[in-house]
């Protein structure tokens, strides 16, 4: 599966969307849509690349706490934007959630899966979520030129949600968009090993840590629940983009045009 990872040491899961297949056959420009997880520890190397890349904004769907206390960096010429994805402070399996759900995790193998499911839930029907898609898909539409980069902890779930509707709106079908969403499983695999290694060398029990393994992973469950929220609620994925994101045909056209290559 095309995956088109950059090379970024001091982020995770650094990917490049140009050259997906959209509309009538058109590829995704390069240099235009970027998707990662945390940037806070990146070198100055790294920042010297994303700003020769051509990034010129970065949107940051994390949390106000995640933000606050792993800033993304502050680089010349490029545009930081925070859009919380969804209102809730934190992360699955960060310090606080792990602290709050410390029995469950222990006690239930099952208990992050279900909580996944309901958090992918939740970001389609919640009214702050919706206006963090529309918000983002405004600022795609704004941007005539350079390159546009969002991120979240880890790079998958809260990121691989708006990239769904990003990648869609541009006509690139549902089963790419579900192989570009659990590409982050292989590039994730050795930071899921050494956070493991970590919860083990603490002497978390086996249940805890299969716990924590289903937080760091893409999973077909969660890109399902997506899709099976909005045909219940909503008939399909056009309705909810036209009806929901007020995805107007004007605004579908104009992001095809900016973001897709020539035919």
């Amino acid at each position: 599966m095309y995956s088109n990872l950059l090379s970024i040491a001091t982020a995770i899961n650094p990917r490049e969307l140009g050259g997906l297949t959209g509309f009538n056959n058109r590829k995704i420009k390069m240099h235009r849509l970027l998707r990662t997880g945390d940037l806070s520890k990146m070198s100055q190397e790294d920042k010297q690349f994303l700003k020769n890349y051509g990034v010129v904004k970065v949107i940051d769907l994390r949390s106000k706490s995640e933000s606050t206390s792993h800033p993304d960096p502050q680089i010349d010429g490029i545009q930081n934007i925070s859009i919380p994805l969804s209102s809730e402070e934190g992360t699955l399996g960060g310090e606080s959630n792990l602290t709050q759900e410390a029995k469950l995790y222990n006690e239930n193998p099952h208990a992050a899966f279900k909580m996944m499911c309901d958090h992918y839930r939740d970001h389609v029907v919640a009214a702050h979520d919706q206006e963090t898609v529309r918000q983002v898909l405004k600022i795609l539409s704004e941007t005539k030129e350079g390159t546009i980069l969002f991120h979240c902890t880890e790079g998958k779930d809260r990121t691989g949600f708006v990239a769904l509707f990003i990648l869609y709106t541009l006509g690139v079908d549902l089963e790419t968009i579900r192989q570009d969403y659990l590409v982050s499983n292989s590039v994730l695999s050795s930071y899921r090993a050494e956070r493991d290694k970590k919860f083990e060398n603490a002497g978390e029990n086996l249940t805890f840590r299969s716990n924590m393994r289903i937080l760091s992973s893409a999973s077909d469950s969660f890109f399902d629940t997506i899709l099976l929220t909005i045909e219940e609620q909503y008939q399909n994925m056009d309705a909810y983009l036209r009806n929901v994101l007020d995805v107007t045909p004007e605004l579908r056209d104009r992001l095809r045009e900016l973001y897709l290559e020539e035919k």
